[in-house]
C-alpha cells in the first residue's frame, strides 16, 4: 500500500524511517529547514535500541508539492495543527484512503471524521519518546514503539487495516489493531496528559517522575483522575494503568519529556488546551472531582 506521513517530527519522522528502510512505499510530508535536510540527505536517527543511522533516501514533499493519491494517511501533527491538515487530506485522498490521527490530544479520530465525512478515520495513538533534534535528525529516548490503531464502529472495518498492522510489524514497529480504540486510546491518554500537566507545573523531565517524590505523586494523582473520568464514561480499563505507566515511565530515558513541556519551555504554542485544560472541562461536565488537574490548569491560567 502507499503511505503519506503528515508530519516528520519525532513521531511520523520515526514511522517514515523505519517504514522507508523496510521498503515500504512511504512519503512524508516536513517543512522548512527540516524537509530541506530530509530531501538532501535523508534522516539520521539517534535510538537507544539500534543506535545511530541514516535512511536515505527517503521521499518527502511539502503539502504543496505533493500529488500522489495515498492509501494510508498518518496524521502525526500537533493538535493545534491540525484544522490546516483537512484540505490538504480532501485533496490528495482517494475514495478509499483510511485516515489514521497519531495525536496526543484524545478523541481526535472523531473529530476529523465529522470534517472528512467521505473517508474512513479511525481512531489511534502511539507510544514513543522522540523528538527533532536539529533538522534532518530524530532522537528517540526509549526503546518503546507501539502504533495503536482502530475503528469506533464494527461496521467501518476494512480488510486493509490487517495489512497497516502487518506493514508495521515488517518495519520493526509494534502495530496494534485494537477491538476498543476509544479504551485503548484513553488509555495512552492516561500516561500522556498526566507526564505533560505534571511536567510542566513541576518543571521537570522523565528521571525527576521515576524517583520517589512530589513530582512523583502527583503524576499518579492525575492518572488516577484520569481513571475516575474513564470509570463514568464507562471505559474501563483491562489493566492497573498506574503500575503500566509507571514501567513505561521507567523505560525512557531521564532526560525525556513531553512535547508540551518542550514547546512550553520554548515559548511556542502548545497542546495544553488539549492535554491539560479539556480533562478539567470534561471533569466539571460529568461532574466529577479532579483537583490535582483543577490545580495544575490553573496555576496555568485556565479560567473557563
Amino acid at each position: 500500500m502507499k503511505y503519506l506521513i503528515i508530519g516528520a517530527g519525532g513521531i511520523g519522522g520515526s514511522i517514515g524511517a523505519l517504514m522507508t528502510e523496510a521498503g515500504k512505499d512511504v512519503t512524508v510530508i516536513a517543512r522548512g529547514k527540516h524537509l530541506t535536510a530530509i530531501q538532501e540527505n535523508g534522516l539520521h536517527m539517534e535510538t537507544t535500541c539500534k543506535g545511530h543511522y541514516t535512511v536515505c533516501p527517503i521521499t518527502a514533499f511539502d503539502m504543496e508539492h505533493y500529488n500522489d493519491k495515498p492509501d494510508i494517511i498518518f496524521v502525526c501533527v500537533k493538535s493545534y495543527s491540525l484544522e490546516e491538515t483537512i484540505p490538504f487530506i480532501k485533496r490528495v485522498a482517494h475514495q478509499d484512503t483510511i485516515v489514521i490521527p497519531l495525536l496526543n490530544v484524545y478523541g481526535t479520530g472523531g473529530k476529523m471524521q465529522e470534517l472528512l465525512p467521505n473517508l474512513l478515520v479511525t481512531d489511534g495513538c502511539i507510544y514513543i519518546a522522540a523528538e527533532i533534534k536539529e533538522p534532518g535528525t530524530i532522537v528517540q529516548k526509549g526503546d518503546i514503539f507501539n502504533v495503536i490503531f482502530g475503528v469506533r464502529k464494527n461496521g467501518e472495518y476494512r480488510p486493509a487495516l490487517e495489512q497497516v498492522a502487518q506493514d508495521l510489524k515488517e518495519s520493526g514497529i509494534t502495530g496494534t489493531l485494537s477491538e476498543d480504540i476509544k479504551r485503548d486510546a484513553l488509555q495512552k491518554f492516561s500516561y500522556v496528559s498526566p507526564m505533560a500537566a505534571c511536567g510542566a507545573y513541576y518543571d521537570v523531565d522523565a528521571g525527576d517522575v521515576q524517583k520517589d517524590g512530589i513530582a512523583r505523586d502527583t503524576f499518579i494523582a492525575l492518572m488516577q483522575e484520569i481513571e475516575k473520568l474513564a470509570n463514568t464514561l464507562a471505559i474501563h480499563f483491562t489493566v492497573d494503568i498506574v503500575k503500566t505507566n509507571l514501567d513505561i515511565l521507567a523505560a525512557l530515558t531521564p532526560t525525556a519529556s513531553t512535547s508540551m513541556q518542550r514547546d512550553l519551555r520554548q515559548g511556542k504554542r502548545s497542546e495544553i488546551d488539549g492535554l491539560l485544560f479539556e480533562v478539567v472541562r470534561l471533569g466539571r461536565k460529568l461532574g466529577v472531582s479532579i483537583p490535582a488537574y483543577e490545580k495544575i490548569a490553573a496555576q496555568f491560567g485556565f479560567t473557563d
